[in-house]
């Protein structure tokens, strides 16, 4: 079970947004990690990890729960962009690349559950 979540395009494309974003945060001051940064990283690695928690319950509507809250993650972890954005914390660019790739993740993760309520 574990081995078959990891190989799902969304999950991996997750990793890779949560990856870039601890290789962003970690070059922060302590009171940028401490605020933001604790919560940019809580927020984007939960988009992975409740994808991998839905996949593996066994029954559906259990599962679907845990895509649905991979689905707020993403929302929470574009709030937390937004501040340090603001904040200037994070270069434009980095901003704008991460930005689509959450925007190109959202109808993957909404037709991933989709075909999961079917």
């Amino acid at each position: 079970m574990l081995e078959r979540a990891k190989d799902l395009r969304i999950l991996k494309q997750a990793e890779e947004i949560a990856d870039k974003i601890w290789d962003i945060v970690t070059k922060w001051d302590y009171f940028a990690k401490d605020t933001i940064g604790k919560q940019l990283v809580s927020a984007t690695d939960s988009i992975g990890a409740n994808i991998t928690e839905g996949y593996a319950r066994y029954h559906l509507k259990e599962g679907l729960n845990f895509y649905y809250y991979a689905r707020a993650s993403l929302g929470e972890t574009g709030y937390w962009l937004r501040r340090a954005i603001n904040r200037k914390l994070i270069k434009l660019q980095d901003y704008n690349a991460l930005l689509e790739k959450l925007e190109n993740l959202l109808p993957q993760l909404n037709s991933f559950i989709s075909k999961k309520r079917k």
